[in-house]
């Protein structure tokens, strides 16, 4: 879809602009408006883009609005806004993990019958930005007990606004115990899945669960797959974890 998804936002941000501007607003509010719907987007896209991809999404419509000279009016200091909204919805330290990665609805629609819980289970979102798949995990397992880890702030209340049936804390996802959790899903990126297995082989019980959307390890065996409605898995792994076995190119893996 590249570049589809920047061209749209650039085009939402400009017309906002221009718009408050015909309505006589001052140059540096139109700029504030069109720059924070201009990141919005950018963290909230509901495509895996990179995140060079969302920050030059974000970075877009007031780099263009410099460059075509009808800013001359505006004072220096307006320019930080835009890069302050978007370091505050995500944050610098937090760019080493996946960007803004929203679950699907209906993604997780019949993964209780794959992985069985108890009532008033343990489950974690590693990482839960707005809540998505919090949602849809509350959808599965009803009666169990939600918690959301999120580092970005904003998302943090957003997600706790959206989900009141979990408890969200903010913190790094990394440094958040999971031991104590029946179940941890998380929908991060490939490079992130080693770091993932490695907390996860540490701190999850004996019969507790790895689930990742997308994205597997490629170091373990999957104990079962659950098929998403738009074609993607998810990815699950049963502590104690199977190493993966030797295969041969083109060998499928079973899931």
């Amino acid at each position: 879809m590249w570049p589809l998804p920047a061209l749209l936002t650039w085009a939402i941000a400009w017309a906002v602009y221009l718009g408050l501007r015909s309505l006589d607003a001052s140059a540096i509010m139109a700029l504030l408006c069109g720059a924070v719907i201009g990141a919005l987007p950018a963290v909230a896209s509901p495509w895996p883009l990179t995140a060079w991809r969302r920050c030059f999404m974000a970075l877009g419509f007031p780099l263009s609005l410099a460059a075509s000279g009808m800013a001359g009016d505006l004072p220096a200091w307006p320019w930080l806004l835009p890069l302050g909204a978007l370091a505050l919805l995500y944050p610098l330290n937090a760019w080493r993990d996946a960007p803004f990665f929203p679950t699907p609805h209906g993604a997780l629609r019949g993964l209780a019958r794959l992985v069985r819980l108890p009532e008033a289970a343990r489950v974690l979102e590693a990482g839960c930005g707005l809540g998505d798949g919090l949602r849809e995990l509350h959808a599965e397992y009803p009666r169990a007990r939600l918690d959301g880890v999120e580092w970005s702030w904003p998302l943090r209340a957003a997600c706790q606004w959206r989900c009141r049936f979990a408890k969200v804390i903010r913190g790094d996802l990394w440094k958040t115990g999971w031991s104590g959790y029946q179940l941890v899903y998380l929908f991060q990126r490939p490079e992130s899945m080693p770091r993932a297995v490695d907390k996860a082989a540490r701190e999850l019980a004996r019969g507790a669960w790895l689930a990742s959307l997308e994205f597997e390890a490629m170091q373990l065996e999957p104990d079962a797959c659950h098929a998403c409605p738009d074609g993607r898995r998810v990815w699950l792994y049963q502590q104690p974890f199977t190493p993966r076995r030797e295969t041969t190119p083109g060998t499928s893996r079973g899931c």
